[in-house]
């Protein structure tokens, strides 16, 4: 039985063969030397369907014009949007998660007594500080503190958040009122 060379090792010696098959196809230096490396990429990776003792020249010819080919059929599939124009038309963001989401948030927040509900407003809601919020209410400070705490461990509660995890609300007044606020 005759031992064979690992054709991986052989590849480097075709590389100028290649090159030459490759700028005939693409006509162009920078599209020749991608189609090479293609190439090779290729190869590479499917190495164990070449069979030892075959022309491995011939295989490495094949996966180029296979290659070439394929990326021209690419190519016309392609549409040139130079300004982003039509791409822009193309994506949109779902509009049923914010809906649902917000859904989610209005029935847990529905939930909490009136007095977690009414700290989360004026403090997380509506940017009032601990201090101002307290004043409006009537009660200490350590009162509205503790109840917008109690009010964001619950809500968190109802809606299933990891701690720390952030809520994906598209209300940014909503998902306010479940962030700390940055004045204490």
């Amino acid at each position: 039985m005759t031992e064979h060379r690992d054709p991986r090792d052989e590849l480097i010696d075709h590389l100028p063969a290649l090159r030459a098959f490759a700028m005939s196809l693409t006509r162009n230096s920078s599209a020749a030397d991608d189609l090479v490396q293609d190439t090779i990429e290729k190869a590479w990776k499917n190495i164990t369907s070449f069979t030892p003792g075959t022309n491995l020249r011939a295989w490495l010819f094949t996966i180029q014009r296979n290659a070439f080919y394929s990326s021209r059929r690419k190519v016309k599939r392609e549409v040139e949007d130079i300004d982003g124009i039509m791409a822009g038309n193309l994506a949109e963001k779902p509009a049923h998660d914010g809906r649902l989401a917000l859904n989610d948030f209005r029935k847990a927040f529905d939930k909490l007594p009136v007095e977690q509900r009414e700290a989360l407003i004026l403090v997380g809601g509506s940017g009032f500080a601990y201090e101002e919020a307290a004043a409006m209410c009537g009660v200490a400070v350590g009162t509205i503190k503790s109840r917008a705490n109690r009010g964001r461990k619950k809500l968190a509660e109802l809606l299933h958040l990891e701690e720390g995890e952030d809520p994906t609300i598209s209300d940014a007044n909503n998902a306010s009122v479940l962030s700390a606020p940055r004045n204490g």
